[in-house]
């Protein structure tokens, strides 16, 4: 582009071009890796980033994520005139600051926190649940040193225990901050952390359990109940206070609405903190999560930092330090908006057209269903057949419709399980249900039409009511690999590329 644009300058072409695709700059590449010398008019900066951005997914039709992808037009306003604030300077942003305050107050109660009318609720807003959860896990680990100190005991070898269906971040966390991940297989047919074999991991070194509402692989909320429970019977017997905290990265946001009288929260004595994900079942753009405690005493006061270089003091527990104010604020505004009630009409929503969905991927007979009818409002399913094609095929194939739907293996101890997920939102409406069903429908009958054809080449037709077993299937696989070998031989011998 640079010298695109010095020939332009030596030759008397014009830069003003009025019309953006009749300029030279549209003749070149835009730069990779080096930043131009040169300006580039407003108009044509924009014009190819955009056109270059068009070759993104359509986030609306992104059923692997549970970020959300659409808010009201309303909140676009208001994040345009925050968009330059950064909240870390409360001083300067008291109005951001306090909306914050007041959106940790509401998770927390929501939360079932045991505080008091006008008591100010223990939390902060983070950029994310895995903040969140970076922060809590600190919390016990200080705490746990703390206590390890005061008895004389050592104080260098913290582990926490969870299911090995954890999001990645705790794996990132155990590793950043040197405490040991013990980790819970799963098993055919049991897709979260078992909590009785949690609880027959945890020794005086643990500094927390960590159970899941809305395991992130088949959207199953664990049962923190009895979680808890198996806690406090070895707790009494061995004299250790071992806590829990509740990743609700997923749950936190549908539970409360959905399923109220689901114990999970700090209704039970030992949950002594909750992250949750403004930006999933939140409803708000990607960039907020919140995590609240219990109570004062389980966040030490060693661990909030003071600084007055902004101009006032000001207490902080994050990881990072600058931060935009504007999706703080649109949490604010959805929890005004909407309200327990419009929340509730929302996960509702979800939950139904979740449960449509699951019957009508069902009735396909081509599909396993993995998830449960209660829990995260999500479809995880599995073919039956993966004897022509697999998973892989089915969601590699979907994107020819504009579906994005992942395909992955189970967590450790059931990874043998090949499964697909397509996670419900706020914007996921019944008419695009039925057009995602018929689109797998024509998917699985173009995948077994194309591996008819691929095999019809070599052998003779099966019989209607002759099903080819796997090593048929793997001996015509192996002919058809030697065939395009001899192909490809034949072809070099005679000098064709």
């Amino acid at each position: 582009m640079l010298s695109a644009v010095a020939d332009a300058k030596r030759e008397g072409k014009r830069d003003d071009v009025d019309t953006v695709f009749a300029s030279h700059y549209v003749q070149v590449c835009l730069p990779k890796f080096h930043m131009p010398r040169s300006e580039t008019p407003k108009e044509v900066a924009y014009q190819v980033i955009h056109d270059e951005l068009l070759l993104d997914g359509n986030p609306r039709l992104n059923l692997a994520s549970f970020v959300t992808t659409w808010m009201e037009p309303e909140f676009d306003k208001l994040i345009l005139e925050a968009i330059n604030k950064n909240y870390i300077d409360m001083d300067t942003y008291p109005i951001s600051t306090e909306l914050q305050d007041r959106c940790v107050n509401m998770v927390a109660r929501l939360l079932n926190a045991p505080i008091k009318d006008g008591e100010p609720a223990v939390g902060a807003g983070c950029i994310g649940s895995s903040e969140a959860i970076m922060l809590a896990g600190l919390a016990f680990k200080r705490k746990w040193q703390n206590k390890r100190k005061s008895q004389g005991l050592p104080w260098d070898k913290p582990n926490m225990v969870t299911g090995a269906n954890v999001q990645v971040c705790w794996e990132k966390f155990a590793r950043y901050f040197e405490v040991e991940l013990r980790e819970v297989k799963l098993r055919e047919g049991y897709y979260i952390m078992d909590p009785e074999k949690a609880v027959q991991m945890v020794d005086e070194n643990t500094i927390c359990v960590a159970g899941i509402l809305g395991s992130t692989y088949n959207g199953e909320f664990e049962d923190i109940k009895l979680l808890n429970d198996l806690l406090l019977e070895q707790n009494a017997r061995t004299g250790w206070d071992t806590p829990i905290h509740v990743d609700g990265a997923s749950g936190g946001f549908i539970a409360p609405f959905i399923c109220p009288d689901l114990e999970w929260d700090f209704r039970l004595p030992l949950v002594k903190s909750i992250n949750v994900s403004g930006h999933k079942y939140g409803l708000v753009y990607a960039g907020v999560g919140w995590v609240v405690w219990r109570s004062k005493a389980d966040l030490p006061e060693e661990l909030i930092f003071h600084v007055n270089y902004l101009g006032t003091d000001q207490p902080t527990f994050t990881l990072n330090f600058s931060k935009g104010a504007s999706h703080l604020i649109a949490q604010y505004y959805q929890f005004i908006r909407l309200g327990h009630n419009g929340y509730k009409r929302v996960m509702q929503n979800c939950r139904e057209n979740a449960l449509y969905l699951r019957d009508a991927v069902d009735a396909t007979g081509h599909f396993h269903i993995l998830s449960k009818r209660e829990g995260v409002p999500l479809l995880a399913f599995s073919l039956k057949d993966r004897c022509q094609f697999d998973e892989y095929d089915v969601a590699d194939n979907l994107k020819r419709f504009g579906w994005i739907l992942p395909a992955y293996t189970m967590a450790p101890g059931a990874e043998h399980i090949t499964l697909l997920r397509a996670v419900v939102r706020e914007d996921f409406s019944r008419t695009l249900a039925d057009r995602l069903v018929r689109d797998i429908i024509r998917t699985i009958e173009y995948l077994k039409d194309r591996a008819a054809k691929s095999t019809s080449q070599f052998t003779p037709p099966v019989p209607r009511n002759q099903v080819p077993c796997e090593d048929n299937v793997k001996r015509i696989g192996e002919e058809f690999v030697r065939r395009l070998r001899l192909k490809a031989a034949a072809s070099r011998s005679q000098g064709v590329c």
